[in-house]
């Protein structure tokens, strides 16, 4: 799992604050397949926003830990029902954090 420092997530809260979910997470939660969606979309993306629906019954910082965990990658933030994930391209990353 990455560490980010607080200089870093505030950057890439800045940059995810403009963003839309690209994925839902419902009554369904975590499922195999949304775990290899996600971890297809942080290798494109780097940075993705998720949002938990209504109906799903689990606590969306347990979701964004669980997800971290599974597709090495970072917990930006978790505002209510929206989480926002990182994970750094190994070359070419659109992102240049602060150190």
């Amino acid at each position: 799992m990455l560490n980010l420092t607080s200089k870093q997530r505030a950057y890439l809260g800045g940059e995810a604050s403009t963003m839309s979910p690209i994925f839902q997470i419902g009554k369904a939660s975590l499922t195999p397949e949304l775990i290899t969606a996600l971890n297809e979309a942080l290798e494109k993306r780097e940075l993705i926003k998720i949002s938990v629906l209504k109906n799903c019954a689990d606590d969306p910082n347990e979701i964004a830990q669980v997800i971290a965990e599974r597709t090495q990658s970072a917990v930006v933030k978790v505002i209510g029902k929206k989480i926002v994930l990182f994970k750094q391209a190994k070359k070419n990353s659109k992102y240049d954090l602060p150190k």
